[in-house]
């Protein structure tokens, strides 16, 4: 038998065990989300002109978290009650992706213009067909690592064109088909369900929860918290956001801070830089929200706790289960401490239309694949006589280990699929082939074979397996490959392994969900902003 090599369909799997989270003392809350992606390429027409403001949602979420994370937290508990909560489950029609140990939360600013607050905002809108209805002014995707010890918040540009799947009218239950339009009217017509699903469909990333959060709520948040002081360099005097600031510091309210996420204006002028304005004043948000001033108040505490609550809306199993919401509260300490990674989905202009923007792959594609592959629970560390019997691992780089892919599921294309994944990661693939398990079936869990007469070889073969997922044991005794050929990467892995290095089997089966993605393209690490930056006094 022989195999051509195309994509195979992602393999269910489970969802790993929730780790107890209950520890004494109020940790720090996850850090903020970043905004739209930067788009310099557009003019001041079309959309540029609809109101945008930078994530409240994760403001919002950013209380809860604290709340959620207090030794005391029955004195909140009213304040928790106020939190909204909305059930989407039966409205998600399309297939979901597998659950993992990793948590992914959909963060979305709303521009609804119902509500009281919300309508005096975005006039012009209000004089369109579009008046009355809402949009997403922000999505972004919270992904916290199963260890809960490294986050991602990753921006999708809400004028992205994209494939929305079928999903149910949110208001008449009714489907509507698929069709290719800007990502912001899933959740127009279909609400967070047809979001969530839209999202799920074209990155294969199971969303866990959701957080929405509106114009008021942004405001109400910032207030609760006494304001927030920013630094400019110059001067701001911008009639569209009705903004007016003089250069160095100052202490901006509510309403003022919502026109200064929005403004445009300033500077250079681009979308690059007031992406970084919007991350810097979130992280001053976050440091605000998590300072020693704030929690040993339980006046102020219970006022922003309250603020918050009353200013978002979630899903019922994230809003009710306190042991989740104290969990992600604990990773924030150390996240908080290291900085998060505030990440724009790499895009480039739509060619049939410059004002809008379409995905760049394959990087947008590598980006989604270190989300749905980052599933391992690090385990805790063996005993110390267990250590002292157990042979020290030899620490190789991808480069310094050869592999062989053999294809053993019946999806046509699979090895060399894998294999471009593996050389992408910098691993040294030198051979591509198939399996014919026994009894001609297709091969359920992947394997991972070295030659049992090399001394290293296990060690070249822990180093592979440890780079997909699921997770093979390496097994001693090479197979048969079938229809064996060489590969040749586009690129080649930098510094060849010596003379002599074992060439180790990589067999996928069914269960295999991809190569765990460390290495990212430039282009995803340049739309990142560092720590550094975040941390910038004055922009």
């Amino acid at each position: 038998m022989q195999h051509d090599y195309r994509t195979a369909p992602t393999q269910p799997g489970s969802r790993m065990a929730r780790r107890a989270a209950a520890a004494a003392g109020p940790p720090s809350p996850p850090p903020p989300p970043d905004d739209r992606p930067p788009r310099s390429h557009r003019g001041d027409g079309g959309g540029q002109n609809k109101m945008r403001v930078l994530a409240w949602v994760s403001i919002g979420l950013t209380a809860v978290m604290v709340a959620g994370s207090l030794t005391a937290y029955t004195v909140y508990r009213d304040a928790f009650g106020n939190i909204k909560q909305k059930s989407v489950n039966n409205d998600i029609i399309n297939p979901r992706p597998p659950e993992t140990g990793a948590l992914n939360v959909l963060l979305v600013g709303s521009d609804t213009r119902a509500g009281d607050g919300n309508a005096r905002y975005g006039q012009q809108l209000a004089r369109t067909a579009d008046a009355g209805g809402k949009r997403t002014d922000t999505i972004i995707l919270l992904h916290l690592s199963p260890d809960r010890d490294k986050a991602r918040l990753i921006s999708f540009p809400r004028d992205s064109m994209v494939q929305i799947p079928r999903c149910k009218n949110e208001t008449t239950k009714q489907e509507m088909a698929p069709r290719r339009d800007m990502i912001n009217s899933a959740y127009n017509a279909g609400g967070i369900a047809c979001t969530m699903s839209t999202l799920e469909t074209l990155t294969g990333i199971r969303i866990d929860h959701f957080v929405e959060v509106d114009f008021s709520g942004f405001k109400n948040i910032v207030d609760a918290l006494g304001g927030i002081e920013i630094c400019l360099k110059s001067g701001v005097n911008d009639k569209a956001s009705k903004l007016v600031l003089p250069p160095g510091k100052s202490l901006l309210n509510g309403e003022k801070a919502l026109g200064y996420v929005r403004l445009r204006k300033y500077g250079d002028g681009s979308d690059i830089q007031r992406i970084k304005r919007q991350q810097i004043f979130l992280s001053k948000v976050v440091g605000k929200a998590t300072s020693s001033e704030l929690l040993t108040d339980v006046g102020k505490l219970t006022d922003f706790i309250s603020a918050a609550a009353s200013s978002v809306t979630m899903d019922p199993d994230l809003a009710n289960d306190t042991q989740q919401l104290i969990e992600i509260a604990m990773s924030a300490r150390q996240l908080t401490a290291s900085g998060v990674k505030f990440t724009t989905i790499p895009w480039i202009p739509d060619p049939e239309d410059e004002n809008r923007v379409v995905w760049k792959q394959p990087e947008a594609g590598q980006l989604f694949n270190s989300i749905r592959t980052d599933t391992e629970v690090t385990l805790p560390s063996p005993s110390a006589s267990a250590s002292a019997s157990a042979k020290p691992k030899v620490a190789l780089k991808p480069e310094q280990v050869k592999v062989q892919v053999l294809n053993g599921t019946k999806t046509v294309g699979k090895a060399r699929e894998v294999a471009d994944q593996l050389a992408e990661q910098g691993f040294n693939v030198v051979g591509l082939g198939n399996y014919e398990a026994a009894g001609g079936q297709s091969l359920a869990k992947s394997e991972v074979h070295y030659a049992k007469t090399i001394t290293e070889a296990p060690d070249h073969a822990g180093t592979l397996a440890g780079a997909v997922s699921p997770k093979p044991a390496p097994s001693a005794g090479k197979v048969v490959a079938t229809n064996p050929q060489p590969y040749t990467a586009a690129s080649a892995p930098a510094g060849a392994p010596p003379k002599g290095t074992p060439v180790i089997q990589l067999v996928v089966g069914e269960d295999f969900t991809g190569v765990k993605v460390t290495k990212l393209p430039d282009s995803v690490e340049q739309s990142t902003i560092t720590a550094s930056e975040q941390k910038n006094a004055c922009t």
